[in-house]
């Protein structure tokens, strides 16, 4: 017989936040995820947590496809807030107990639960790309990487609704129809990131592709530079020599015994 005791743990709650979730409308896969939030946030005495959709799928005992398209209403309806992405590249997710700036159920959902009385269900699509995909962790990293711009630029705001699905897919047509290498792909997703003009300019990936080729001779540009500040250097080392070698020889010293090193 269970028998549960609040000394094995327990989550604390405001009543306030309760009466107004009972007064909130939502479906039962959102309610789901609400207590899924709450368990290891509030559970943990944390505010927030990296919660990726495979982890809660495992909780809730459910498929992540599922856990997506209910996640991304409630980010939407400004009931659970996202804060970033963690080290293991799912978001960081909170429970936003300001209900004052909650939003209602969206029309087309009520339109749809309608429907669902008078005609058969249709399948559920199926996600595009899921957490293993290279071009999902793609969108991944460069979203992680524009979120630390964003903030120290004060424009979070800007991409707090990101739809990774669309930067995965961004991503899949840069490598597989513009012919751009992955490894390409990282090298101007990294250099953007760090250049003072771009990085605050080139805030999504469908940026990023638009602007790619632009950005990768901008790339080029700069590290050149470089390398040609080392070949001046290493001819002024030849004409040194060459000149030392003439005083040498002038000197009717052995051609043979001069110093080249």
């Amino acid at each position: 017989m269970a028998s549960p005791q609040t000394g094995n743990g327990f989550t604390r709650i405001a009543n306030e936040i309760l009466d107004q979730i009972i007064k909130t409308n939502f479906n039962g896969t959102q309610y789901r995820i609400v207590m899924a939030i709450w368990r290891y946030t509030y559970g943990f005495r944390r505010k927030e947590y990296e919660m990726p959709l495979s982890f809660l799928a495992e909780k809730m005992d459910t498929t992540k496809s599922h856990v997506d398209k209910e996640l991304d209403v409630l980010i939407e309806r400004k009931i659970i807030s996202v804060h970033g992405v963690g080290p293991r590249r799912g978001r960081i997710l909170g429970f936003n107990k300001n209900y004052e700036e909650w939003g209602d159920k969206p029309p087309e959902q009520e339109e749809v639960e309608t429907k669902k009385k008078e005609v058969k269900p249709k399948k559920q699509k199926i996600l595009k790309y899921d957490e293993n995909n290279t071009y999902y962790k793609m969108a991944l990293y460069f979203h992680g990487l524009v979120s630390a711009v964003a903030k120290d630029a004060g424009v979070e705001h800007l991409i707090k609704k990101a739809n990774l699905q669309s930067w995965a897919n961004d991503f899949r047509l840069l490598v597989e129809k513009d012919g751009v290498s992955k490894r390409l792909a990282k090298d101007v997703m990294d250099w953007v990131t760090k250049d003072d003009f771009w990085k605050t300019n080139v805030l999504s990936a469908k940026k990023l592709r638009e602007k790619f080729g632009e950005l990768a001779i901008k790339m080029n540009a700069a590290q050149k530079p470089k390398q040609q500040k080392q070949q001046p250097q290493q001819q002024n080392d030849i004409r040194d020599k060459e000149i030392a070698f003439n005083k040498w020889i002038a000197e009717g010293n052995d051609p043979n015994a001069f110093d080249w090193s």
